[in-house]
């Protein structure tokens, strides 16, 4: 085509447009490289989002969140790797040799590794978690400090929203532990306390009573697993006695699973005179101390 397009400007004079042929033809392999990466990530990113729907539908509750955290970080890998072959074959379209890039990065990438071995640690630590799953989108977990709802992860951080709607950037090479409040089931723990005169036997069948009508509750009953444990005696407090129990809960619901325990509890003791304790001083009023 370039040859047809020269012989046709020789032919009708026009040989001073042919310095453009060359330019005008480089512009349209670029035009053409351009587009063909943009077909091409757009495809790839259909490819994978279908991938994830077809994976999701057949998946668990939990296994959802892995498939599209995955998802979504293979779709930011897929688009740097599509975008770094364009910029490469756009500039050998222009003439311009990669090689000497290539090789400059490299020795660069040497230079930049030794000053930047945070970074290399963020996105190898980003990688591991991914690997064994330790970390999705939508669990609540605690990670160098924070806790809160996961929004993104990344192979460079972790973005954690808490309970005050403050966003944490946690950075993964920061990351040694990981605690995950949101797999399968937890455990609701409750202390209770009550007056040091009070039958524990008696307190103990009231608590299990609450949560037996809680069970038997139909907002709550898909979200307790089993019925309640009571550990039993904790701790002799200053001024109550205190009573330790666990209730297995799905995952994320603990909290609130506790917080109507605990308020249900309340009503039952009051009906049934159990005394809840608050602190307070006994004075002794010894004789033959009074001045």
């Amino acid at each position: 085509m370039k040859t047809s397009m020269t012989h046709l400007l020789e032919k009708y004079a026009l040989s001073e447009l042919l310095e453009w042929v060359d330019i005008i033809f480089i512009l349209f392999e670029v035009c053409v490289i351009i587009f063909s990466s943009w077909l091409i990530a757009r495809l790839l990113r259909s490819v994978i989002t279908s991938v994830e729907n077809r994976l999701a539908n057949r998946a668990s509750g939990d296994d959802v969140k892995r498939i599209q955290t995955l998802s979504r970080v293979i779709r930011y890998i897929a688009t740097v790797i599509i975008v770094m072959i364009t910029l490469m074959t756009v500039l050998s379209g222009f003439g311009v040799s990669v090689a000497p890039f290539l090789a400059t990065a490299g020795v660069a990438g040497i230079a930049v590794g030794f000053g930047a071995q945070s970074l290399v640690k963020d996105y190898f630590t980003g990688f591991v978690m991914l690997i064994e799953d330790q970390i999705r989108q939508g669990d609540i977990v605690e990670i160098a400090g924070k806790v809160g709802t996961v929004e993104e992860v990344t192979l460079r951080y972790i973005r954690l929203r808490d309970y005050e709607g403050v966003v944490h950037f946690v950075p993964n090479s920061v990351i040694t532990v990981v605690t995950n409040r949101t797999r399968s089931y937890a455990y609701s723990v409750i202390d209770i306390s009550v007056a040091y005169k009070e039958n524990v036997t008696h307190v103990n069948e009231v608590l299990k009573q609450v949560a037996l009508e809680m069970r038997a509750d139909p907002e709550l009953a898909d979200k307790i697993l089993d019925h309640l444990e009571i550990a039993g005696v904790e701790k002799f407090a200053d001024s109550s006695i205190i009573i330790r129990s666990r209730m297995k809960v799905m995952a994320i619901h603990q909290g609130f699973i506790r917080r109507e325990f605990q308020a249900r509890v309340k009503v039952a003791f009051e009906r049934e005179k159990i005394s809840i304790p608050y602190p307070h001083f006994v004075i002794d009023n010894i004789p033959g101390t009074n001045r």
